[in-house]
């Protein structure tokens, strides 16, 4: 390959998503999760966690008659019921099967409470770039988080939920969770957290899960006051480069469709759709 030439990128096929959605499923499932694999579909349980978000189906492959697609929906209903969890369905256009998935769904009473994108990219070059032309101020600083415990663990994490919790107005009641999470993952060899301090003050976060071949990016966050200057965007860089220097031959992440200035902070990183706007389907009433 001459100088200057690309190197070919591999293609977002329906084999190459459910990889990405299993990855991130798995990500999900630390600390204290359950993953099930159903056969046609997934499931992710937090057994002390009631919130929708830690509990759903996905990467649905159901049968597409009436009769064997109303028996599995039926089937699922009862599974959610002896968990105790309100049916919750993670729907990923066009991969699913049935192709009509959503319109059954909402014929059996379950409502739409937020589309989901994909974002995933083969390229690093985009967020190479990105770094090299953002040298960090003299007063800023970035620390990575690798497998660590004890004290050096609380500290970070007291930083990285601080954090976490002004960037996406978490309720307080909801920080012992945060925290458990945070000290799991930072203890945890396939993860790295990033911290971007300013004036030694935590102002921006990002999380990477690194195993089999992919790369997961969540939790980024910039707390308000420091928004709009850089952090997220070398957070997530930086998170990317990472990755693909482990050996990801794909980094991936999860974005609401109508978070616009996310969208468009990734996708000027190189990230793409890897299918179209999942609406995210919970059983009401």
């Amino acid at each position: 390959m001459s100088a200057g030439e690309s190197r070919p990128r591999p293609r977002i096929d329906a084999a190459v998503f459910r990889t990405l959605l299993r990855h991130e499923a798995e990500v999900h499932a630390i600390p204290g999760r359950t993953l099930r694999d159903l056969g046609d579909s997934i499931l992710l349980h937090d057994p002390i966690e009631p919130e929708p978000f830690w509990n759903r189906i996905e990467a649905i492959q159901w049968p597409a008659d009436p009769s064997g697609f109303d028996r599995r929906l039926a089937e699922i209903a009862v599974l959610f019921a002896s968990i105790g969890r309100q049916p919750h369905f993670w729907t990923l256009p066009p991969y699913d099967e049935p192709r009509d998935l959503i319109a059954r769904l909402f014929t059996n009473g379950f409502e739409d409470v937020g589309d989901g994108l994909v974002l995933a990219t083969s390229d690093v070059e985009p967020a190479r770039a990105a770094i090299n032309g953002s040298p960090l101020q003299t007063d800023v600083e970035m620390q990575r988080f690798r497998a660590v415990v004890g004290a050096e663990a609380s500290r970070a994490a007291e930083a990285i939920v601080a954090v976490l919790m002004a960037a996406f107005t978490v309720e307080p009641e909801r920080r012992p969770g945060v925290v458990a999470e945070t000290l799991a993952s930072l203890a945890d060899s396939r993860f790295m957290h990033y911290l971007v301090r300013r004036a030694g003050m935590p102002v921006a976060v990002a999380r990477r899960a690194t195993f089999d071949g992919v790369s997961y990016l969540s939790s980024i966050g910039t707390v308000g006051a420091s928004r709009g200057l850089g952090f997220g965007r070398l957070v997530t860089a930086s998170a990317m480069v990472d990755g693909f220097g482990e050996g990801s031959e794909w980094v991936h992440l999860g974005v609401y469709a109508d978070n616009l200035p996310a969208r468009r902070l990734y996708e000027s990183l190189g990230l793409v759709m890897a299918g179209e706007p999942g609406p995210d389907m919970i059983l009401v009433g």
